[in-house]
């Protein structure tokens, strides 16, 4: 079946990352003794490759020891040395202080645009859940964290461990924890434009005006119908977008027919972003994050993001 990864390889320019990634060496060092640091390229690409297969740090570390196609993909030999668990670990830390996972998701998208790739055939707007690990709290801490406020028994190590950035929240009467992953695709490629990450008990409709891309042909905005607020609609038309949300039929107030046709000839098309979240959760390992906080989770969700959008992740390009 050949090594996708060769393709990866070849077709993205990884070079034009290289210029925002060196900021995550511009630190002060005491002396210029010691291990030089990784190519950041390299670490990058160590980040896609996690991605890509949802990997732990140190099962990314020992898969590139043991797979030749994972060290082919890297530029490297079996006598060189392998990133270990720490560093793509701080690599990543690296990335979320200087905040570089949308300005990198979005400089890979002017390379699109710069190579004739640019897709602006009308956008679907979805969110979809993202779990993190469950926390165990009691009603008093979850009350807390909910205000806004760290439980004062907590100590310093037991913070660490805790999510207090993470939700819960309901879905066709199950309840879920984590965050959302709200995206931007373009409606004939699939190719994700622009993406945001919140709380898994953030609506969907509170987001939706932030999430459509710039400098579209084709001004229609696709959502289904927990994207449908007066508030959104007006911020899309003030914008310039033509709105085909769902209708959403109220407790003693079904839709008509009428909508219920509307609705269907709408749902042909916005279905297909969830392609997307599909190959997300079933051809990248699944969306489970392992991550701790808001800012580390995300990085995951953007690198995951980022991560579809090239030709291995992406059928569109």
């Amino acid at each position: 079946m050949g090594d996708p990864l060769e393709r990866l390889a070849t077709e993205i320019p990884w070079e034009l990352f290289r210029p925002m990634l060196e900021t995550v060496h511009e630190k002060d060092r005491k002396s210029a003794a010691g291990r030089k640091p990784w190519d950041v390229v390299l670490l990058f690409k160590v980040l896609i490759l996690q991605t890509l297969y949802n990997l732990a740090d140190e099962a990314v570390e020992y898969l590139i020891r043991d797979r030749l196609s994972f060290m082919r993909f890297l530029g490297l030999a079996m006598c060189n040395n392998v990133p270990d668990g720490t560093t793509v670990w701080r690599f990543r830390e690296r990335l979320k202080a200087l905040e570089l996972i949308k300005p990198l998701f979005d400089r890979f998208g002017d390379h699109l645009t710069q190579a004739g790739l640019e897709a602006r055939r009308g956008e679907i707007i979805d969110a979809s859940m993202v779990p993190v690990p469950i926390q165990r709290n009691r009603r008093t801490e979850n009350r807390r964290i909910k205000a806004g406020e760290v439980p004062e028994d907590w100590d310093a190590h037991k913070r660490r461990q805790r999510d207090t950035d993470a939700r819960w929240t309901k879905k066709h009467g199950k309840s879920h924890f984590g965050c959302k992953n709200h995206i931007d695709v373009d409606a004939e490629h699939t190719l994700i434009r622009n993406c945001e990450a919140t709380a898994a008990n953030v609506h969907a409709s509170r987001v939706v005006d932030a999430v459509p891309g710039p400098d579209n042909a084709d001004p229609r905005v696709r959502a289904d119908s927990a994207s449908r607020s007066e508030a959104t609609e007006a911020a899309l038309s003030g914008a310039g977008y033509e709105r085909h949300i769902c209708e959403k039929g109220l407790r003693h107030q079904p839709p008509s027919d009428a909508q219920q046709a509307t609705d269907r000839r709408r749902s042909k098309v916005r279905a297909r972003v969830e392609h997307v979240f599909g190959f997300q959760q079933n051809s990248m390992g699944g969306k489970l994050i392992r991550t701790i906080g808001k800012a580390r989770a995300h990085v995951k969700i953007g690198c995951m993001n980022l991560t579809y959008s090239t030709p291995d992740g992406s059928r569109s390009c």
